[in-house]
């Protein structure tokens, strides 16, 4: 945490600087001599420019990355765009000459060396000119150490067709410190267009047919504050995304609860009494008009035959409902005065509790966790007791069979709830004959 509190310290106090002033800022950290060392920090950090014919109105831009070796345009620079294959050949083969040999063929096109005039006009060396060649046939540094040697300001290099839009940066593996001229590299496209067009154009360099081309450097500063906003971001992200996961775990879990618990309305709407002493004092819940009514029942669910079945007292109850005296929250008796809630299930809570519990709780009965938002299914007794009293059988339909008497007075701990039926007939034939 203290290392990324004084990485910010210090992203926040060179930012403005570099803001201001991006290409001064960035020239302090860069070396001011190109030697063999700094093509890797500018091959990293590549700043991109701009190549424009002025002569043509509007002025026709091609984007350029300037090359890691080679003099840094402070200030745009304005010249003379002559292609090196306009005056120039390859030298003549010399076999005496062993000292300048090289491991290429000189081609003027390419910009290779060993070139040699081809004709008697050369651009005046006192002039401000750029020379122009394309990608191939040697490495970019020579393209720029011939150019060099023949007085140009600067040299501009094409693309080649294997790679016609790719915008390479341009550097040197071995020393470039003797390169003192600007270098930058355009497209093949662009660098077929910028050669068609010094064909076709009126105006003469020195007898040549030349543009006045225009090379600039463009040193963006969102491309020296990216390392850092990256380095920051990949700091920070990990704890972004815990906190992320953590905030959506608690909206689930949020959402869960509110599903477990009881809505207002029905809470408010369950019956309630009174304990006077003697007994109950009977309340029913107030009266809801027909379009509370409505969202009411779209909340609790309820039976065909029960338009109210949670809260109505009508309902047949169990002997042990009224001699309940004891509230299973608090676990003290109810005393006379004490407002008590009726839930469907028939279990009494003091009110306040219960309903505490059904709205920021659960909505399950304390006891028998039965839902009070769900229909009221009969206790256990009333079902029994219909069950006592079966409806008899139409005539002609055999009587399901039982068990009698004799043979539940019989069995033990030890005898089968369930015996099939082969088991039962012998049983069922004795108990007829006695």
């Amino acid at each position: 945490m203290i290392n990324l509190l004084v990485l910010l310290a210090f992203a926040g106090n060179i930012a403005p600087r570099a803001h201001a002033l991006p290409s001064d800022w960035l020239r302090k950290f860069t070396p001011s001599s190109r030697d063999d060392g700094s093509w890797l920090w500018s091959w990293a950090w590549a700043s991109d420019g701009t190549v424009s014919v002025v002569d043509r109105s509007p002025p026709v831009t091609f984007p350029a990355r300037p090359a890691s070796f080679g003099a840094e345009l402070s200030d745009p620079l304005l010249g003379y765009v002559i292609p090196l294959s306009s005056f120039m050949a390859p030298c003549p083969y010399d076999s005496g000459n062993t000292t300048h040999r090289y491991p290429f063929e000189a081609d003027p096109v390419l910009g290779c060396p060993p070139l040699c005039l081809s004709g008697s006009t050369q651009p005046d060396p006192s002039d401000t000119w750029i020379a122009l060649v394309q990608r191939g046939g040697c490495p970019f540094v020579e393209k720029a150490r011939q150019a060099q040697r023949l007085g140009a300001k600067a040299v501009v290099v094409g693309g080649d067709r294997d790679n016609p839009d790719a915008l390479l940066n341009m550097f040197s593996e071995r020393d470039a410190s003797d390169v003192t001229i600007a270098a930058t590299y355009i497209k093949y496209w662009d660098y077929v267009q910028l050669s068609s067009m010094i064909a076709v154009s009126n105006t003469t360099h020195s007898g040549l047919k030349t543009l006045s081309l225009l090379l600039n450097t463009e040193y963006s500063a969102w491309e020296w504050y990216s390392p850092i906003i990256t380095f920051i971001i990949i700091l920070l992200l990990p704890s972004l995304l815990t906190f992320i996961t953590l905030l959506i775990h608690r909206i689930r879990a949020a959402r869960a609860a509110q599903r477990d618990r009881a809505p207002e309305s029905v809470v408010h709407n369950l019956p309630w009494r009174v304990w006077t002493g003697t007994g109950w004092e009977k309340h029913e819940p107030p009266f809801v008009p027909a379009d509370a009514s409505a969202a009411f029942d779209h909340v609790v669910e309820q039976g065909p035959d029960t338009p109210n079945a949670s809260t109505s007292h009508d309902v047949p109850q169990p002997a042990w409902v009224e001699s309940q005296s004891e509230c299973a929250i608090c676990l003290e008796m109810f005393v006379k005065g004490d407002r008590v809630r009726v839930l469907p299930c028939f279990h009494l809570f003091h009110m306040d509790e219960v309903d505490e519990w059904l709205i920021h709780k659960k909505k399950l009965c304390p006891i028998c966790k039965a839902d009070v938002t769900q229909p009221h299914i009969p206790p256990p007794e009333h079902r029994a007791t219909e069950h006592a009293h079966p409806e008899p059988a139409p005539a002609g339909v055999p009587e399901a069979s039982s068990r009698s008497p004799s043979s539940v007075a019989d069995s033990d701990e030890r005898t089968p709830l369930l015996q099939p039926p082969s088991d039962r007939a012998p049983e069922e034939a004795q108990a007829a004959a006695s």
